[in-house]
């Protein structure tokens, strides 16, 4: 079996502000090459917070220039970087919730999400998802948040042949147990590794509970962040047998 090596980005973000987050997402993307990781996951929304006050005025193409300097230097590391956005797409007034996909061949994708959490409705627009992912000889399903709290996503992933499950999300205290254990449960049922990028603060009036993840195919937790804060979550593959680290971005500097 080939290697892989996978990581979520369990960033802070600082609400609105788009600059700021977009520097930040380089410094993971920079820490991330710096381990070998080939698939970095950022949460929901992680490139503004979850800030639905702000997200039609936020709202980009995801063509949108500002983009650039993250696309190019996920192309120049040669990691292909998911990061979250409200979007526009063309022809359309929408706003979506958005998984950018900036490939490490400098491609871009869009995953668009598929199912609102209450009240989102008022803000956003239902998505279509979007194509699985090939890193290596590996396929990775994306999911946002709300997503995988329909079993039926999760099935649709391993029907395509996805071997990896990604996930970006925003989960606070009271939902992590029950949350994680759904996703511990898609990868044994499934024998998928799933992959959980949570937020690593206070965003959108939430206080997430950090502690992003990764799960074997086995269902067996691989690695999890202590707790909340900027962490790195890596998980490796090596000739089938995973091993895990979190690298604190605050460490790193």
């Amino acid at each position: 079996m080939s290697t892989l090596t996978i990581a979520a980005a369990q960033s802070v973000s600082i609400a609105g502000d788009l600059a700021a987050n977009i520097a930040r997402h380089m410094d993971f993307i920079e820490l991330a090459a710096l381990h070998g990781v080939e698939l970095l996951v950022f949460p929901e929304l992680s490139l503004t917070g979850y800030e639905g006050e702000v997200a039609a005025a936020l709202a980009i193409d995801p063509q949108d220039a500002v983009l650039q300097p993250l696309r190019r230097l996920a192309h120049k590391r040669g990691i292909t970087a998911v990061v979250g956005m409200p979007i526009r797409q063309e022809g359309s007034s929408a706003v979506l919730i958005g998984a950018l996909v900036l490939g490490a061949d400098g491609t871009l994708d869009v995953y668009s999400k598929q199912h609102l959490h209450a009240g989102e409705e008022l803000i956003y627009a239902v998505g279509k998802g979007g194509a699985t992912l090939q890193i290596g000889v590996d396929t990775v399903a994306l999911a946002v948040c709300a997503d995988f709290s329909h079993a039926s996503h999760a099935a649709a992933a391993a029907e395509l042949g996805a071997g990896v499950y990604a996930a970006g999300v925003l989960i606070g205290e009271s939902g992590y147990e029950p949350d994680t254990a759904l996703l511990q449960g898609y990868a044994r049922q499934h024998a998928m590794v799933v992959l959980m990028a949570n937020h690593g603060g206070l965003t959108g009036g939430w206080q997430s509970a950090g502690r992003s993840a990764v799960w074997s195919e086995e269902g067996a937790l691989i690695i999890a962040a202590p707790g909340a804060g900027d962490e790195l979550v890596i998980a490796r593959r090596d000739a089938g047998a995973w091993q895990g680290q979190v690298v604190s971005l605050a460490g790193d500097k």
